[in-house]
C-alpha cells in the first residue's frame, strides 16, 4: 500500500483531524450550531456534523452549483472519484465553465464538511447522501432513479437471467455476475449505442421521456411490443406491479454522462433596470428618509394621549390598522411597516395597563431630541437587522390565524439576511442604478436554492416576497432613491463609497467572480467574490489543493456587520445623510383664506404650536394648514389668549395676518369661557341668563337633560366630559373649570409606556461566534481530542472503549511522583464533585498534601486534583 493511501482518512473524524486550525475555524463560522455546546473533541465533532439537522441546514446554505455538485456525488459510486464527478457535471462532451468552476465547488463543500476524502475518494456524508439521494418517496433533483443493482435487487435468480440473454450477454453463474455484466453494458458508451440502434422507435420514445425524470412510469399487465423490448432488455426494470424505473447507468447513457439537464455553474447577473444620476439618487433618497422621520412622528403623535387597545391575543385590530392608515393618509400594507418600525426600533410599545394599549415608549422623548439624521439612521439600523416582518401583516398562520400588526407570528429569522442581501446586490452595481427585480430573484435563488424552494412549485416562495419587500421599505425609509443604492445606504451596510479601490460599486459585474485578493478567476462562481456563506478559496484551485481560507471582512464580501461594526456603519450613514436633509424652517405663509402654507420642515417648538392652533390639510413638499373655530378655540383651551395668537403669528409669518384669520380668533376668543362648566354631576353657569334660556329652548340639549338650578346655572344629568362636547357641538365655546371656579387649561396629555427595550430578533439558529470564542472552541476541541486519542501504555487488563484507567491508591501516587521527576505527561481518569466521570492528559508539577497540581492539556490551564478523586494513572506510549 502506498504512503498516500496509507494516510487517507477513514472517517470524518480523521479528515477533522488532519485540518489546521484555520480550516476548523472557517468550518465552525459557517456552521455555528457544531459548536453549542462545544465539542468534547473531534469524534464528537465529526457526529454533529452529521446529524440530519446539522446536514440540512447546511445544505440550505449552499449555492445552486454547490448544491449541485452534492447532489451528483449523491448518485456517483462511493466513493467516487474528482473525475468520475467532473464526468457527472460537465457529461462525455465537457464543458469548460463547469470544469473551471468545479473545484470551488468541491471546497466549499469540503469546508462545510459535507465531503470528505482525498480526490481519489470523494465522500459524501452518510446523512447527506440519505438526503440527496434517489429513491420512490424522495426523487432525486437530478431525475434519475437507482441504479441496476439496486432496482434488481428483488427480482428472481432466472429473470435476471433472462434479461442477461436478452440483451446478448453471456449467462453467468449467479445473479451478482448477471448484474455486474449487465451494469458494465449500459455504462459502455459504443456497446450502448450498438444496443439502442436496434430499438423501435416508439421505444425511444418512451426512453426519451423518461431520461430527465421522473424516471418511474406505468405498465399495463400486458404491456406493447416496444415496451416489452426494453423490459427484456432490462432497460425498464420493474419496481412493483404495474410500475417501472430506467436504470440510472441506462439515463446517464442518454443524457452522455450529465447528471444534470442544465448545470448553473455561474450566478445569473443582476440586471440593471435604470440608470440614475447619483445626486439625484442622493436627493430622492434623503426626501423619502425625511418623509420617514416625519411619518413616524405622526403616527407616534395621533397616538401620544393612548393608541389603540391591544387585541387579546397581542397586535392591533383590522378596524385600528385602518383607523391608522387614514391618518397617515398611506394604505393599510404601508401604515402596518410604520407601526413595526416604530415598534422594531423601541419607539412604541405595550403599556401594560389592564386595560392595554400601544403607546410610545421613553424612548421616543429622547429620539425626539437627536439630530434628523440620527433619528433617521435609528430607524434603519432597525429595519435593517429586525427579524419582524410587516409584509405578512393580514396573512394566515399555521392555524389559519389572521397576523395582526404588532402581533405575535411576524418574525421570519431569514428576514435580515435577505435585507442584507439585496442591498448588497444593489451596490454591486453601478453607482445610480436600479436593478431589474426579476433578475434579484433569480440570483437570490441561485444563492439559496433550498431556502427559497416550494413543494408546490410555486416561484413566489418566502424568499422572493422577503425580497420584494426588502426592495419597497429601503424605497419608503430612503435607503434607496429611484430603486438605486443612495450613498447613505451604501454606508450603512458598511460597504466602501463607490469608486473607491475595493469596494462593491468597483468589483466586476454581476456574474463574474474576484477573489478577495484580486487575483481573477476565470469561470468561477461569482459566490467567491460576493456571495453569503461558505467560505471559498481566494486563488484557483485543483483537484487536491488545500483551501486557504480568509478570516478577515473583505470589502468584496459584504456579510452581515456585527453589532459593533454595525454602529459605526450606522454613524456613517448619519454623517453623510445630513447635508442633503433640509434645514428646519422658522416661518410660514399665511392666506386670506384661513390656511397657512409651511414651505418646508418646520422647526419643532413652531410645528407643535401650529399643530394646536390648526389643522393639517394637506402634506407634502409644502404642509397646508388650516385654521378652523375647533382648531383656534383648542389652542384657547391650552392656556393660550388671543393676544398670544396674534402675537405668534405675526412673528412666525412671512405674509402680514389676514384679516379674516385675526377676526376668527378674535370671535372665538370673546366667546370662549362665557359659559363655564363644571362638576355637580355637571353643571352650566353663565352671567348671561339669556344665554342660558337659548340653550334651555334649543331641542340638541335634549339629551344633556338641563334644569335649571338657578338664574345664571344649569344644572345636567351627565358628566363634564360629555356636557362640554355637547355645547361644543351645538356651536358655543363653553370653558371647563375647576372646583374653585378657575378656567382649566387643558393640555395634551402625552401618554407614555413604561421604559421598554425594543424586541430582540428571532435567530435562525445560533449566532456566529466571534473569534475569541472561536480560538477558545479550537483549543478545548484539540485538547479534548488529544485525551481521547493519546496512545496509552496497557494498565492491568485492557481497557474497553472509554473505560477509565484504574489503579490502586500507591501506584496512583508513585506513578505522579514519578512523573514530576520525568516531566512527562500522563493519562488518567477522574471523576468530580458531581460525579461526571473523564479522562484527562495530564502534565504533573507538584504533589503534596493529597492533592496534585499539573499542568491539564484538556482544558489548556493549570489545575489541581485531589488524589482521592483520581481513578487510575497510565503512562503515555513512548509514540
Amino acid at each position: 500500500m502506498s504512503p498516500e493511501a496509507h494516510s487517507a482518512p477513514r472517517s470524518l473524524a480523521e479528515a477533522l483531524r488532519a485540518r489546521d486550525d484555520a480550516s476548523l475555524a472557517a468550518l465552525l463560522r459557517s456552521r455555528p450550531d457544531l459548536i453549542t455546546p462545544v465539542p468534547t473533541d473531534l469524534t464528537q465533532l465529526a457526529t454533529r456534523a452529521g446529524t440530519r439537522a446539522s446536514v440540512l441546514r447546511a445544505l440550505e446554505r449552499l449555492d445552486r452549483f454547490a448544491l449541485q455538485t452534492a447532489e451528483a456525488l449523491a448518485v456517483a459510486p462511493d466513493p467516487a472519484s474528482y473525475d468520475t464527478l467532473l464526468a457527472l457535471m460537465a457529461g462525455d462532451a465537457g464543458d469548460e465553465t463547469v470544469a473551471g468552476a468545479l473545484p470551488r465547488a468541491v471546497g466549499t463543500l469540503r469546508e462545510q464538511a459535507l465531503v470528505w476524502g482525498a480526490d481519489d475518494r470523494l465522500r459524501l456524508v452518510r446523512t447527506a447522501r440519505e438526503l440527496l439521494a434517489p429513491s420512490p418517496q424522495h426523487p432525486s433533483p437530478t431525475g434519475l432513479g437507482p441504479t441496476v443493482q439496486e432496482a434488481t435487487s428483488g427480482m428472481s435468480p432466472g429473470r435476471i437471467q433472462e434479461i442477461v440473454s436478452a440483451a446478448g450477454l453471456p449467462s453467468t453463474h449467479d445473479s451478482v455476475s448477471a448484474v455486474a455484466a449487465l451494469t458494465a453494458l449500459f455504462t459502455d458508451r459504443r456497446k450502448m449505442a450498438k444496443l439502442l440502434a436496434g430499438a423501435p422507435e416508439p421505444a425511444r420514445e418512451v426512453l426519451s421521456r423518461l431520461v430527465w425524470g421522473p424516471p418511474y412510469g406505468q405498465v399495463t399487465a400486458d404491456p406493447a411490443a416496444h415496451l416489452r423490448w426494453l423490459l427484456d432488455r432490462g432497460l425498464l426494470l420493474p419496481t412493483a406491479p404495474g410500475t417501472v424505473v430506467l436504470p440510472r447507468e441506462v439515463a446517464l447513457h442518454l443524457r452522455e454522462g450529465r447528471a444534470h439537464r442544465t448545470p448553473e455553474p455561474l450566478p445569473p447577473a443582476v440586471a440593471p433596470a435604470a440608470t440614475h444620476s447619483p445626486q439625484v439618487v442622493d436627493a430622492t433618497a434623503a426626501g423619502q428618509a425625511y418623509t420617514a422621520l416625519a411619518t413616524v412622528e405622526e403616527l407616534l403623535k395621533d397616538w401620544d394621549e393612548g393608541g389603540p387597545a391591544v387585541l387579546r391575543a397581542g397586535g392591533l385590530s383590522v378596524r385600528d390598522l385602518k383607523r391608522t392608515a387614514v391618518a397617515l393618509d398611506v394604505s393599510e400594507p404601508v401604515a402596518a411597516f410604520w407601526a413595526e418600525l416604530a415598534y422594531a426600533a423601541g419607539l412604541v410599545a405595550s403599556d401594560g395597563e389592564a386595560d392595554e394599549r400601544y403607546a410610545a415608549t421613553p424612548a421616543y422623548d429622547e429620539w425626539l431630541e437627536q439630530p434628523p439624521a440620527e433619528r433617521w439612521a435609528r430607524l434603519a439600523q432597525a429595519w435593517l437587522t429586525a427579524t419582524r416582518t410587516a409584509g405578512l401583516v393580514g396573512g394566515r398562520d399555521t392555524k389559519d390565524r389572521t397576523l395582526s400588526a404588532l402581533g405575535p407570528g411576524l418574525d421570519r429569522s431569514a428576514a435580515p439576511e435577505v435585507r442584507h442581501r439585496v442591498l448588497s446586490l444593489l451596490a454591486g452595481l453601478a453607482q445610480g442604478a436600479a436593478p431589474d427585480t426579476e433578475s434579484v430573484l433569480a440570483r437570490l435563488r441561485w444563492e439559496r436554492p433550498l431556502r427559497g424552494a416550494r413543494r408546490d412549485g410555486a416561484e413566489d416562495d418566502l424568499r422572493s416576497r422577503l425580497a420584494r419587500w426588502a426592495l419597497s421599505e429601503a424605497e419608503l425609509l430612503g435607503v434607496t432613491g429611484r430603486g438605486a443604492l443612495s450613498s447613505h445606504g451604501r454606508a450603512l451596510l458598511g460597504a466602501p463609497p463607490a469608486g473607491k479601490t475595493g469596494g462593491r460599486a468597483g468589483s466586476p459585474a454581476a456574474g463574474t467572480a474576484e477573489p478577495p485578493d484580486g487575483t481573477s478567476t476565470p469561470g468561477a462562481p461569482a459566490q467567491a467574490a460576493d456571495a453569503p456563506g461558505p467560505i471559498v478559496p481566494a486563488e484557483p484551485t485543483g483537484p487536491g489543493d488545500k483551501l486557504p481560507v480568509h478570516h478577515h471582512r473583505s470589502p468584496d464580501r459584504l456579510t452581515p456587520l456585527s453589532s459593533a461594526e454595525q454602529a459605526v456603519a450606522t454613524a456613517a450613514a448619519a454623517r453623510l445623510l445630513a447635508p442633503l436633509l433640509p434645514e428646519p424652517l422658522d416661518h410660514v405663509l399665511l392666506q386670506a383664506d384661513l390656511t397657512a402654507v409651511a414651505p418646508g420642515p418646520l422647526r419643532r417648538p413652531l410645528a407643535d404650536m401650529l399643530g394646536v392652533l390648526a389643522d393639517v390639510e394637506s402634506k407634502g413638499g409644502a404642509t397646508v394648514y388650516r385654521f378652523t373655530p375647533a382648531s383656534v378655540r383648542r389652542a384657547l383651551d391650552a392656556g393660550r389668549t388671543a393676544a398670544d395668537l396674534h402675537a405668534f403669528l405675526a412673528e412666525h409669518s412671512r405674509t402680514p395676518v389676514p384679516q379674516p384669520l385675526a377676526y376668527l380668533i378674535d370671535d372665538v376668543a370673546r366667546k370662549h369661557g362665557h359659559l363655564r362648566v363644571g362638576a355637580a354631576s355637571a353643571y352650566v353657569r353663565c352671567d348671561d341668563d339669556a344665554l342660558l334660556n337659548e340653550i334651555l329652548a334649543d331641542k340638541r340639549a335634549a339629551a344633556l337633560r338641563l334644569r335649571r338650578l338657578a338664574p345664571t346655572v344649569l344644572a345636567a344629568q351627565t358628566d363634564p366630559a360629555t356636557l362640554l362636547e355637547g355645547l361644543r357641538a351645538m356651536g358655543y365655546a363653553p370653558a371647563a373649570e375647576s372646583a374653585e371656579g378657575d378656567v382649566l387649561i387643558t393640555r395634551a396629555h402625552a401618554h407614555r409606556s413604561p421604559p421598554r427595550t425594543a424586541p430582540e430578533p428571532v435567530p435562525e439558529g445560533p449566532p456566529p461566534p466571534d473569534a475569541t470564542l472561536l480560538a477558545a472552541a479550537i483549543r478545548a476541541i484539540r485538547a479534548g481530542d488529544l485525551a481521547a486519542t493519546a496512545p496509552r501504555k496497557p494498565v492491568g487488563e485492557p481497557l474497553a472503549g472509554d473505560e477509565l484507567p484504574r489503579t490502586s491508591s500507591a501506584d496512583t501516587l508513585a506513578t505522579m511522583q514519578a512523573a514530576v521527576l520525568t516531566g512527562d505527561s500522563v493519562w488518567i481518569g477522574y471523576v468530580n464533585a458531581d460525579g461526571a466521570a473523564s479522562q484527562r492528559v495530564i502534565a504533573p508539577i507538584r504533589v503534596e498534601g493529597g492533592f496534585v497540581t499539573a499542568y491539564d492539556h484538556t482544558s489548556d490551564e493549570v489545575r489541581t486534583y485531589p488524589l482521592h478523586r483520581i481513578t487510575g494513572v497510565a503512562e503515555l506510549a513512548d509514540d
